[in-house]
């Protein structure tokens, strides 16, 4: 370990910590916080701040300039070091697996999205809602992707997540489309066999409302599962993303004949970060990225005008 360093365990450097967690929040060319503002927020001496922005800039976390009554300006910053000095680590997310051209758009655009903000990020794949909804509360992952109805469900049930953005529809699938085993099918009947996934909301929901008032019987299958079956003719209809290239093309389907199931398949088209409300730290780091980049990337990964990364 360099002296530069080692200068992080002195008392400036302890205050340090804190004060590169203020300047996250302070962009290049802005003043940041007079001395007095850091004394009275982090309970500081004036010497220990004026310390602690002295070892900020010999790490080269910062460089300030002082313009004489007009305060003191930020005039560059380098974020990566300034979250490793503040103790933040990377920011990791998980999401479906990225089985489609729209997932994996998602994906690089969030990637993309965070490396803007300098930022470092991991993402993780995992089937179903309720599993990653479990993932994120046990503070395996700081934010979980799901479809907008799968989020506002887990809101109902737990009082500490919130939805930190939508992303507006088709960004998390298409549309949702039922489809049969047999081609001649156009819709679902009484007594047919019906394909559905509990671990998802999006196609379990979907699913009981277009068998409404329906005599059918209720197969639990892994949504993964349900192409194969469908083909061999071991369930009779599912509810399934239209993104599945594999479906569409090999499979009859038809759109929905319940309204009640077409309003929340609209609701299903799109993508929440979903995080929990107490971790203010994410929330404040998350609300940094641009969103609008984060869709304009998703379309060009599923244009195929640009490969995607993740």
């Amino acid at each position: 370990m360099s002296r530069i360093w080692e200068s992080l365990y002195s008392k400036n450097g302890l205050a340090a910590k804190f004060i590169a967690k203020e300047l996250i929040q302070v962009l290049e060319g802005e003043r940041i916080p007079r001395i007095s503002d850091f004394t009275e927020k982090l309970s500081l001496g004036r010497g220990t701040v004026q310390g602690a922005l002295k070892v900020l800039e010999d790490l080269h976390a910062i460089s300030l300039e002082s313009r004489g009554h007009l305060g003191t300006f930020l005039i560059k910053r380098d974020l990566n070091l300034l979250y490793e000095i503040a103790g933040i680590g990377p920011i990791v997310g998980v999401m479906p697996l990225p089985y489609s051209r729209k997932y994996e758009g998602l994906a690089t655009g969030i990637v993309e999205g965070i490396e803007k903000i300098q930022k470092k990020s991991a993402l993780a794949f995992m089937r179903g809602a309720k599993n990653r909804l479990e993932a994120l509360k046990s503070r395996r992952y700081d934010f979980a992707i799901m479809s907008v109805l799968a989020a506002e469900e887990a809101i109902t049930e737990s009082d500490n997540l919130e939805i930190l953005r939508a992303l507006g529809p088709e960004t998390y699938v298409t549309s949702h489309k039922v489809f049969f085993s047999d081609q001649k099918q156009k819709q679902i009947t009484a007594g047919m066999r019906v394909g559905i996934d509990y671990s998802s909301p999006d196609q379990a929901n979907i699913t009981l409302l277009e068998c409404e008032g329906l005599d059918v019987e209720f197969i639990e299958v892994n949504y993964m599962h349900l192409f194969s079956m469908l083909k061999n003719g071991s369930i009779d209809a599912a509810v399934w993303n239209s993104d599945e290239t594999r479906a569409l093309r090999s499979l009859a389907s038809s759109g929905f004949q319940s309204k009640k199931a077409q309003e929340l398949a609209e609701k299903a088209s799109m993508a929440a970060l979903v995080i929990e409300s107490e971790r203010q730290g994410i929330k404040e780091q998350l609300d940094m990225l641009d969103y609008h980049m984060v869709i304009e990337i998703q379309k060009l990964v599923e244009a195929e005008k640009k490969y995607p990364h993740y």
